[in-house]
């Protein structure tokens, strides 16, 4: 009887975060922003300084935002700029936890305008380059789990919503993909909400590679 109600209240527990998400995204009220972030937000980004600018990064994440698959580096190219103001301010202020990316964001001539121009930069870049995708073989088990927890928020097609800082999932690396659930759900991201949190406690070793295999065999949402 015990374990019976302990199964219950899980399971409300977790109806009631799918439906707190939901109401989160369907919601008009933008997040708030202050500070550096609202300072790059407002900010007017420019493609042409933002490619300069992106020399600094491709390094790691190649000069056409495609990311580096065997290092876990997530492609860039087309993501919401909003989103990538977003997690480069967080990593900035160490809000979201990146130790290789903490120095390079830190450097005195990356302002709030040189973020904004960077982003905008890569919004505009189309989805090329090879994305690693999963082996397919759990896509159906993810597309499941994406439709009932994750679609509300980032879109019945993976591509995010850029007012509410919720990031395109689909078309990306699958390594990146599973590295980055298992962070949020073990609470080690740091700039992940309590809502996905909570939920992902919720996901098993298998249930994160299904979601993640889906979604980097999703296409690249159309324009």
């Amino acid at each position: 009887m015990l374990i019976r109600n302990r199964v219950r209240s899980m399971a409300l527990l977790s109806a009631l975060l799918v439906l707190s998400m939901q109401a989160l995204a369907q919601t008009k009220v933008l997040p708030p922003v202050s500070g550096e972030l609202k300072a790059a937000l407002e900010a007017r980004g420019d493609i042409e300084r933002g490619r300069t600018a992106y020399a600094d990064c491709q390094g790691c994440h190649r000069r056409d935002g495609s990311g580096r698959a065997a290092l876990s580096i997530p492609r860039l190219s087309g993501q919401h700029a909003s989103v990538l103001i977003k997690q480069i301010v967080d990593i900035r202020s160490g809000a979201r936890l990146n130790p290789p990316m903490k120095p390079v964001v830190d450097e005195p001539h990356h302002t709030m305008q040189a973020f904004a121009d960077m982003a905008a930069f890569l919004q505009s870049l189309p989805v090329t380059g090879t994305v690693e995708k999963g082996p397919g073989t759990a896509a159906a088990r993810g597309q499941t789990l994406f439709a009932r927890d994750c679609a509300t928020c980032h879109g019945e097609r993976g591509e995010g919503r850029a007012e509410l800082f919720h990031p395109m999932l689909a078309a990306q690396h699958y390594s990146y993909l599973l590295r980055e659930l298992g962070l949020i759900r073990d609470g080690s991201r740091g700039n992940s909400s309590a809502a996905m949190v909570q939920l992902l406690k919720g996901y098993g070793p298998d249930d994160l590679q299904a979601l993640a295999d889906y979604l980097s065999n999703l296409p690249p949402p159309p324009r």
